[in-house]
């Protein structure tokens, strides 16, 4: 599916892996809208966007616009789907917003409360499928479009799980779960909604430039980057971006999870 002239949903939109992949299908000739909390800098990062020299030069007419919103919230999910919509036809969305908050089940601190694992699991496994239930039903209501090889297609719903959810670590079991769940849907979703021509895939990323990271200190943030079997560094926000371009580019990629990570296999701790 070309991305020029399509519009793309991207939870996680102000920073990290999804502001790069915010960046990489805008400057493809896609608008954006963006997803992420009011606190953040979701609004500039749009302005930015609209103002760059490169859609400029191009001409795509392609918009950028910030909706603030909680993914796990319905009705703010749903305006940021009208949103998109009143830009043209929603044909991609990236669902990268998340939370790694960690605790052991049997901590220093006791035991590991139920509101810390619940609500990981509600941003990352139900805020997913809050965003992708409500962007799902208006995209099947789009005309369906050719792709370059030939066969029609409405869109493509691509998710973001992570390597914990099949190396989880000490400390991970919320995270772990959560993205693990992601993965297991994956699937059942593509399935059932290849009847309405669109597709579902998930990347599982490894260790990542994000901004969680950047909190660390450096020497940390080299020793995990060592971690990494090849390239022996932490991946970069673009390279997810370009998975996520080429999933969107090549129609035969559906139902499956995808890890970029380096060929990284994480150790108990």
């Amino acid at each position: 599916m070309d991305v020029l002239g399509t519009v793309a949903l991207i939870t996680g939109g102000a920073s990290g892996l999804g502001a790069a992949t915010a960046k990489r299908l805008f400057d493809a000739g896609a608008s954006v809208v963006l997803i992420d909390l009011p606190s953040s800098a979701g609004a500039a990062y749009a302005a930015e966007l609209n103002a760059s020299a490169l859609n400029a030069a191009s001409g795509s007419g392609a918009q950028a616009a910030f909706v603030p919103a909680d993914v796990t919230n319905e009705a703010e999910v749903q305006a940021a789907v009208d949103t998109a919509m009143a830009l043209g036809p929603l044909r991609i969305v990236v669902n990268c917003a998340g939370v790694a908050t960690p605790g052991k089940v049997l901590g220093r601190d006791g035991v590991l409360p139920l509101d810390t694992f619940n609500r990981v699991i509600q941003v990352n496994l139900i805020g997913t499928f809050n965003v992708l239930r409500l962007a799902a039903a208006a995209m099947v209501s789009t005309e369906p479009i050719s792709t370059e090889l030939g066969g029609p297609e409405r869109g493509v719903i691509i998710n973001t799980a992570s390597v914990a959810a099949f190396d989880g670590q000490i400390g991970q079991p919320a995270y772990a779960a959560s993205k693990g769940a992601v993965a297991a849907m994956t699937l059942p979703l593509a399935r059932e909604l290849a009847r309405s021509l669109v597709r579902v895939v998930t990347i599982a990323p490894g260790i990542f430039e994000t901004p969680m990271m950047a909190t660390l200190p450096q020497d940390t943030q080299d020793s995990l980057g060592r971690q990494v079997p090849h390239p022996s560094r932490l991946g970069r926000p673009a390279e997810y971006a370009s998975l996520v371009a080429h999933i969107v580019e090549n129609a035969m990629i559906n139902g499956e999870t995808i890890r970029l990570d380096g060929a990284i296999r994480m150790g108990p701790k």
